[in-house]
């Protein structure tokens, strides 16, 4: 793993974190192995990829006490309405950019964020591949690839209707 790499991996835990999903103590630690082999360098990197398995609860703080050392920590907007949207739109980013299964993206799009928000129509083309993914059949008419490709240009529509800050 690279730096940059990890950099991103921690990156994007921390935003799996913040928009509420669970993270293992065990895979904030691994992160931290990751990160320090890759030769980032932060004063709490050494404490997070050092601790051992009784010492497990302490990773959490030691992972935000990283990621602040590194200027990667990420605070979700307080409005549970934009904070939907924003998880929606870095959802959408890691389907287009190929660092997120289609279907599991989208599956997630249309579990954990289209209902909260009441099934928006900016949504609606990433839910209804949620649903072809999620049914697909080798039967069908269209390959799952087919499916994915579909999943990953609606994405990429939902980004491009974002409003650029």
């Amino acid at each position: 793993m690279t730096h940059d790499e990890a950099l991103k991996q921690l990156s994007r835990i921390a935003r799996e974190r913040a928009f509420g999903m669970h993270v293992g103590s065990d895979r904030l630690i691994q992160a931290g192995v990751d990160a320090l082999i890759a030769e980032v360098e932060a004063p709490s990197l050494p404490m997070l990829a050092g601790l051992l398995r009784s010492e497990e609860p302490e990773a959490p703080a030691l992972f935000d006490q990283v990621l602040e050392e590194l200027g990667l920590a990420f605070h979700p907007p307080a409005d549970p309405r934009a904070a939907k949207w924003a998880m929606a739109h870095w959802i959408a980013g890691q389907i287009a950019d190929g660092s997120l299964d289609p279907a599991t993206g989208t599956h997630l799009i249309w579990a954990d964020i289209a209902y909260e928000l009441g099934y928006p129509g900016d949504l609606e083309p990433l839910v209804q591949c949620a649903h072809s993914l999620d049914g697909w059949e080798e039967n069908w008419d269209v390959s799952r690839e087919q499916l994915n490709q579909e999943a990953v240009a609606a994405a990429r529509q939902l980004l491009s209707k974002r409003p650029q800050h």
